[in-house]
């Protein structure tokens, strides 16, 4: 963790503990600073405008009414993620119209999928992330996966939350989400070494009956 994204996370504690005692302004502030990024997540989940912007005005209005249950014992962000997560899914399920869906499906005992392009990537790894055009290419890809692999995916890597708590969140069991993330993991690094793997160093994959 870099020491401007600590004091960040530092000062939103702040805001949050303040905002928990009554300041409003803090709150105020609580809403400026974390906005764009709700909205971001809303976006990926839902894919529709209009629907990302009533979750946001939702997650804030609830955090409000919540206040007084924010402990401070996780981070204000962690805490505004599932709030915000919660409210994306209502909408999802509603959308389809029932509870129960692709998210409800089972995956532990379909096979995994096999890589069909296995190579070294060119340059350094980390670098590579580093780098805006692969952060571009990331979501793409993850934008490009079914549904049930995106949001584990979105979820756990992407927000930060533990396996269990995105299970819960999603419907489905722990082992559910632990093939479904690794299924995602699997599809983004097939996609990203495509980009940027190196294919003189390209390996055949076995081939399997």
């Amino acid at each position: 963790m870099s020491k401007q994204v600590a004091e960040v996370g530092d000062s939103m504690h702040a805001l949050a503990l303040a905002a928990k005692a009554g300041d409003f302004s803090a709150f105020e502030a609580l809403v400026s600073l974390n906005e764009q990024s709700i909205y971001t997540l809303a976006m990926r989940i839902l894919r529709q405008p209009e629907d990302a912007q009533d979750v946001v005005q939702d997650t804030f209005l609830s955090a409000l009414e919540h206040l007084g249950e924010f402990r401070g014992d996780a981070a204000f962000r962690t805490w505004l993620v599932r709030i915000a997560t919660n409210h994306a899914l209502k909408v999802l399920r509603r959308r389809k119209g029932r509870q129960t869906d692709v998210l409800n499906e089972k995956d532990e005992e379909q096979p995994l999928p096999h890589p069909s392009f296995i190579a070294q990537w060119r340059d350094d790894p980390i670098q590579i992330a580093e780098q805006r055009e692969t952060q571009h290419l990331l979501n793409e890809a993850m934008e490009s996966l079914d549904e049930k692999y995106r949001l584990i995916f979105l979820l756990r890597d992407v927000e930060g939350l533990s396996t269990e708590e995105a299970a819960s969140m999603l419907g489905i069991s722990v082992a559910n989400a632990k093939v479904r993330l690794l299924r995602a993991r699997l599809m983004l690094r097939e996609r990203l070494t495509r980009e940027f793997g190196d294919p003189a160093a390209r390996l055949t994959p076995h081939q399997h009956e």
